[in-house]
């Protein structure tokens, strides 16, 4: 069955749950909403959603420091006791959370961070894209909005792709490890440091070492 934004508005206003793990269980259901409902249930992603208002002002600061110590990554990373922030499941997140930035150098933490002439330039250089590759004006603004969904998991960090797997979203991550700590999670800020950064110089794939060393 064809999964629909509609279904998934849905879904998401009955368990306020995220949106990639609505659709997934959408299609984990055939779309069949009653037992969508029930999969996050038994999943504690809709028990997770409810504790996304709580506030979450304990946590750590965490970092990496990439081999040789040619990129850097200082995270935040809040949850809500001091007692959570120590665990071994807390500490682990936020170092893949920290791996995630050294890898992928997001530009923001989430959509609603980027100006919104930021998008309009954006959009405005994808319709000339469009258009100068032939594509016919009527579907012109519905390729824009895709590609500025692209735009959004490629530049902001809890959209991107999560770096050890590819199906889910950092923000799914996260989500997983609410419901399996009972704590409200965020990530408040970050900063990524790369070595010469700004300074012309012959450029280094340090981004393939990370990786590498993710994979390892």
């Amino acid at each position: 069955m064809a999964i629909t934004a509609g279904m998934v508005k849905e879904l998401r206003g009955i368990t306020g749950a995220g949106m990639m793990e609505c659709k997934k269980a959408l299609v984990e259901t055939d779309g069949d909403l009653q037992k969508a409902v029930d999969y996050l249930r038994e999943k504690g992603l809709a028990a997770a959603a409810k504790k996304a208002d709580r506030v979450a002002a304990e946590g750590v600061v965490g970092s990496y420091i990439h081999a040789g110590g040619k990129i850097g990554v200082l995270v935040e990373v809040n949850c809500e006791t001091d007692f959570v922030a120590k665990t071994d499941d807390f500490q682990a997140l936020v170092k893949d959370i920290a791996m995630q930035i050294a890898a992928t150098n997001p530009t923001f933490l989430k959509r609603e961070d980027v100006p919104s002439d930021v998008i309009a330039h954006e959009r405005e250089v994808l319709r000339v894209q469009a258009l100068n590759e032939g594509k016919p004006e009527a579907i012109v603004e519905r390729m824009i909005d895709g590609r500025i969904e692209k735009f959004y998991k490629e530049n902001c960090l809890l959209e991107q792709p999560f770096i050890k797997d590819g199906d889910q979203s950092v923000s799914d991550i996260i989500t997983e490890k609410i419901a399996k700590i009972g704590e409200n999670i965020s990530v408040r800020r970050f900063t990524r440091y790369q070595l010469g950064e700004g300074i012309e110089k012959k450029e280094d794939d340090f981004v393939s070492e990370v990786m590498a060393t993710v994979n390892q």
